[in-house]
């Protein structure tokens, strides 16, 4: 019989309580053992919904502490040096510091998983020295069979992937760390098998991208070893987020089952089947519930979809599942009691997802009228949405469709427009500024609450966002920086705050993801056309420059940043989406314009993470990329500065169309990776504005004028110093303000070091 199973749960449960819990604990409120009290509460909790849901195959081990690639890294001992790390089961101390940073060390590295918007800590493997300091997939197994009787399916990150992922070591140097970590691997399945487990997942998404025969031949002494060790376990060597890559090579392993991603890699990984068959001795996970978005799917469409799986694969061989963890999706829709009905009713977060899963798999055995009921339903549900004015807004579409079919440039080239800039703005040698967000404090976050809960009027609510201006205004005039932010204190998320004053935009009270550790975002929903309404930053925008002489950036989100840091929805090609929030954006950009400012920051920290997995489909991807942005800055005049920004971003591979983008400066993150993305420039050229971020915002520590002075001479070996601009990695909401203004006054100290060093004009304060 089929059976039913998911990747992966969310972790942060229904209201944040996993958040809320680490949160604690970091800041003293709650005892060690009372926060993994409180973290085995939501994880058995988890457990039981999917037992209860009918799921056949439960994960386990899927629950992390911050982060299961940092997990995997610190089960083998796998700790940077600078954590004084000395051996046994590693300390939250080492674990959390490892992730954060201390007073003392920085942080590791920390960037994209693939191209979603969770985040993992890269591991520092360096002269690391592997051991398994304890099982944490065999943990997790035996506590959900004591606790619950759940025969649990652990899972773990694949060998190759984690080598995949790591740094601190050369390409020649992979095969020596391979037999390092295999005898570790072997050892962690080899206690499972005696523990009973029956299934075991074993992820490599790597699989999905490009690999060399090299990493064919480890993937084969990979599973092979395996194989040899535990031949009596059963192993899913589990793929997502695209279709596999050399399809003949790895159904060949020693094997008992493979998962397959019919979503997002529907049109490879089905080809691949049909044209090559799927071994008769293995079982094939279908993932064709998407984990990643948040709409119900078209049960009909996802049945015949089985149907022609099962035309090559024996129902008893076949597992209905997810395709890929639910981590990237919200809870559950039962609480969403503010959304309109016709929009509710087409949403499928992790339980939903849990529901169709389970009723795909009844149905590929039955035909009771329940579940054709069941099936009916959805499909009237999804129609509803799609007949609906939100998604027929015919003035947008026409607007649109003129805008795709044109080219959209700035009246002058870039070497002139500096010229131009420079002569207007009269700014000293590495201009000093700020991404555009200052701290949120308590104060500022419990005027908003009470501001949307109508207790405080929207005068009185404007009333104190002015007051925190006209304060932030004053404290960067007395550190120093030459360009100024109003601070963005009216604003709870870069894109929350637009899609708010945007049309075909929702927003859920409950709809939660982990972006990074502690970190949860509630993205918006774009379910229809995105329309321009007015004004929506001009407002806080022209009294902060009324407050100052100096410049003051207008603070836009990209309209590809918005699109990849937002659900939207699926029954229209996502370039159509971007062209629709770029033509919005640009009327704002226009108002700004209009209203007297002349520097505005359209930032776009999220387009390396939609790149397409495969490499013949990110040409594509860039080439409206660019024209998204284009389309939102091309009509102001010469003498309008555009700022942009990006972070976590592999610079060198797609630096060709960073700079086809335009933008008079970028500025973009480059501490995190210890300076490792100057490298970038060392081997290639960059010919507009640029600023490397100085300093990690995402440590509360302190960095030193020497750190950030060390960073600025890096980057100035292989960059024009008349183009260089000094800068924070990113924006500065979330850190205190006494760290934010001790860190600030350390980069304008390097910075007149640096102009010091280059003979520059020192800033005037």
């Amino acid at each position: 019989m089929t059976k039913s199973s998911v990747l992966g749960y969310p972790r942060i449960g229904a209201d944040r309580e996993w958040k809320k819990a680490l949160e604690a604990f970091w800041s003293g409120k709650l005892e060690e053992n009372e926060l993994h009290a409180k973290l085995q509460e939501i994880r058995l909790d988890h457990l039981r919904k999917q037992q209860a849901k009918g799921i056949d195959l439960i994960p386990v081990n899927d629950f992390s502490y911050y982060d299961h690639i940092l997990d995997t890294a610190v089960m083998f001992g796998i700790v940077p040096k600078r954590f004084a790390y000395t051996g046994g089961a590693v300390p939250l101390s080492v674990y959390y510091g490892i992730a954060r940073g201390t007073k003392d060390a920085a942080a590791s590295e920390m960037t994209k998983w693939f191209n979603t918007n969770y985040h993992y800590i890269v591991p520092e493997l360096n002269d690391a020295s592997p051991i398994l300091t304890e099982n944490k997939p065999l943990i997790a197994y035996l506590e959900a069979k004591e606790k619950l009787g759940i025969e649990g399916k652990p899972v773990i990150v694949g060998p190759l992937t984690f080598l995949k992922l790591s740094k601190g070591y050369d390409a020649s140097e992979t095969d020596a760390w391979l037999d390092q970590l295999l005898p570790l691997y072997t050892q962690v399945l080899q206690e499972l098998a005696d523990a009973g487990v029956q299934w075991v997942q074993i992820d490599e998404p790597v699989l999905v991208t490009k690999l060399n025969d090299a990493d064919l031949q480890r993937l084969n002494k990979i599973y092979t070893a395996f194989a040899s060790a535990v031949p009596g376990l059963n192993i899913l060597l589990q793929t997502y987020f695209e279709s596999v890559e050399n399809y003949n090579e790895i159904i060949s392993l020693p094997i008992q089952g493979i998962g397959l991603d019919f979503v997002h890699g529907l049109e490879g990984n089905l080809q691949s089947i049909q044209t090559s068959g799927f071994p008769a001795d293995k079982v094939l996970g279908a993932g064709i519930i998407d984990g990643r978005g948040i709409w119900k799917a078209s049960l009909q469409d996802k049945l015949t979809l089985l149907g022609t799986l099962t035309s090559l694969v024996t129902p008893e061989r076949l597992i209905v599942q997810s395709s890929c963890s639910l981590l990237h999706v919200p809870v559950t829709t039962a609480r969403e009691a503010k959304l309109a009905a016709e929009l509710k009713d087409a949403l499928a977060f992790a339980d939903e997802k849990l529901d169709e899963i389970v009723i795909l798999t009844q149905a590929l055995s039955s035909t009771d009228a329940d579940i054709t009921a069941k099936i009916k339903e959805a499909e009237q549900k999804l129609q509803a949405l799609q007949s609906s004015g939100d998604r027929n807004r015919k003035a947008v579409q026409e607007a649109v469709a003129s805008i795709r079919v044109q080219e959209p440039n700035r009246s002058r080239a870039f070497a002139e427009r500096h010229v131009a800039q420079q002569q207007k703005w009269q700014l000293p040698l590495f201009p000093t500024t700020t991404i555009g967000s200052f701290p949120q404090s308590t104060e500022v976050r419990k005027a908003r609450q009470q501001w949307r809960k109508n207790e405080l009027s929207n005068e009185q609510y404007a009333s104190f966002i002015r007051d925190q201006i006209d304060s932030w205004i004053n404290i960067q005039e007395e550190i120093g920086i030459d360009v100024l932010v109003h601070g963005e204190f009216e604003r709870t998320d870069m894109v929350e705050f637009f899609g708010e004053k945007l049309a075909g935009f929702a927003f859920t009270q409950y709809g939660w993801v982990q972006s990074y550790g502690s970190r949860c975002v509630k993205p918006p929903v774009i379910f229809g056309d995105v329309e321009f309404v007015g004004e929506m930053t001009v407002e806080e925008t022209k009294y902060a420059q009324s407050k100052t002489d100096r410049p003051v950036k207008g603070m836009l989100t990209g309209p590809i940043t918005i699109m990849n840091w937002s659900f939207v929805r699926d029954d229209i090609e996502r370039e159509t989406i971007a062209y629709q929030l770029a033509y919005a954006l640009r009327q704002e950009v226009e108002a700004l314009e209009k209203a007297g400012i002349g520097m505005i920051q359209v930032d776009e920290p999220a387009v390396r993470e939609g790149l397409p997995l495969k490499e013949n489909k990110q040409a594509n991807y860039l080439d409206w990329a660019v024209k998204a942005f284009r389309i939102t800055t091309c009509t102001v005049q010469e003498t309008t500065q555009i700022h942009t920004h990006m972070c976590y971003c592999e610079f060198h591979d797609m630096i060709d169309s960073i700079e086809a983008m335009d933008a008079d400066v970028i500025s973009i993150e480059t501490s995190r990776s210890h300076g490792e993305l100057i490298h970038s420039f060392e081997e290639n050229t960059y010919e507009l504005g640029i600023g490397l971020g100085v300093y990690d915002i995402h440590s509360p520590r302190v960095p030193s004028v020497d750190e950030m002075s060390n960073m600025i001479d890096r980057a100035l070996r292989v960059l024009d110093p008349k183009l260089f601009w000094i800068n924070p990695d990113c924006g500065l909401k979330t850190r205190g303000q006494e760290e934010t203004v001790a860190s600030l006054k350390n980069m304008v100290d390097a910075t007149r070091i640096a102009r010091a060093k280059y003979n520059a004009t020192p800033v005037l304060n």
